[in-house]
């Protein structure tokens, strides 16, 4: 009886593997496509900030102008290899949405107070390369650069009509989802392909529900499907709180899931899921995949996505 225990238990763990076993998967030739994090912009090292921190006062000497955020921001990071740009979006009290991060502007420019309570020709004026200090406060390289340059999501769509976007959604409000809808619905459908949307909970379930080929992602939409697949995973099954999502997976937890990386891609893939590699996970938040190095260590596969702070500095090796 004992012996026949320990052969089921072989077995079973046999089997297990060999159902997720990524050697024994198709594994998809070609290079991994590049999602530029803001676009060409100013870096400051990584866990070194707080929620509450002014990460413009924190940056690293620059060694360009770029603001992100930015149109030519945008630009540089697509002449530079990107496939995909990340930018933030914030309702105005005019009805328009302006692309800029912080939830005030009081970190980066000369303004005061919460982003969406101005209007569009407020935030316009402003310089949103006021604040950005590498020395402390002695120096402000990027001051009187970026005036105006606060665009919104039209401008932003006008300018790049056949790129691929991720666009954040900053709050949790999901009254901000239908305002989304209301302006993603008047697109063709051939550039509803090339957008993707993450968020708060609200607002991405409510957008969601309305425009469900766009490929969406909140904590609570990351977390069911992989907590779910962890759970069920091995047997080959793709939980449906998997079906059109985007999955940011942290470096140092994707070894984690059944059949990383090239099961696990496939299953996802056929689940219309959008699979991207993040760095690594720690104090809370995850940085992208920034250097060469960093880079080549990664999976090469052509359905997976890489997350970089510094497009400039690994497009080049590809």
């Amino acid at each position: 009886m004992r012996r026949r225990v320990v052969l089921a238990v072989l077995l079973f763990i046999a089997t297990v593997y060999l159902l997720n076993a990524s050697w024994l998967a198709f594994a998809p030739t070609g290079k991994p496509f590049l999602l530029a994090h803001r676009g060409v912009h100013q870096t400051y090292p990584a866990y070194t900030q707080t929620a509450d921190d002014c990460t413009a006062t924190m940056i690293r000497p620059p060694t360009h102008d770029f603001i992100e955020n930015t149109l030519p921001s945008m630009k540089a990071a697509f002449d530079a290899g990107a496939d995909i740009v990340e930018f933030d979006i914030h309702p105005t009290t005019d009805g328009h949405f302006a692309v800029f991060h912080d939830w005030t502007v009081d970190c980066r420019t000369e303004g005061k107070g919460v982003t969406r309570e101005h209007t569009l020709s407020d935030l316009k004026r402003l310089d949103i390369g006021y604040g950005y200090t590498a020395d402390g406060g002695k120096t402000f390289p990027l001051r009187g650069k970026g005036v105006g340059l606060m665009p919104t999501l039209d401008e932003v769509l006008t300018a790049f009509p056949d790129r691929r976007f991720l666009i954040h959604i900053k709050s949790n409000d999901p009254a901000e989802a239908d305002r989304l809808v209301a302006r993603l619905k008047q697109l063709p459908p051939d550039r509803l392909k090339m957008l993707m949307v993450y968020g708060g909970d609200r607002p991405v379930t409510a957008l969601r529900a309305q425009l469900p080929q766009i490929p969406t992602m909140s904590n609570r939409q990351e977390i069911g499907c992989l907590w779910r697949y962890l759970a069920v995973g091995w047997t080959g099954y793709v939980p449906s709180s998997c079906a059109g999502s985007l999955l940011l997976i942290p470096q140092n937890y994707a070894w984690l899931l059944w059949g990383w990386p090239d099961r696990f891609l496939t299953r996802m893939h056929s689940a219309s899921a959008v699979v991207i590699l993040a760095g690594r996970y720690q104090k809370g938040d995850s940085t992208g995949l920034d250097t060469p190095e960093e880079f080549k260590a990664a999976p090469q596969r052509s359905g997976l996505g890489i997350w970089t702070n510094r497009i400039e500095s690994i497009a080049a090796p590809r």
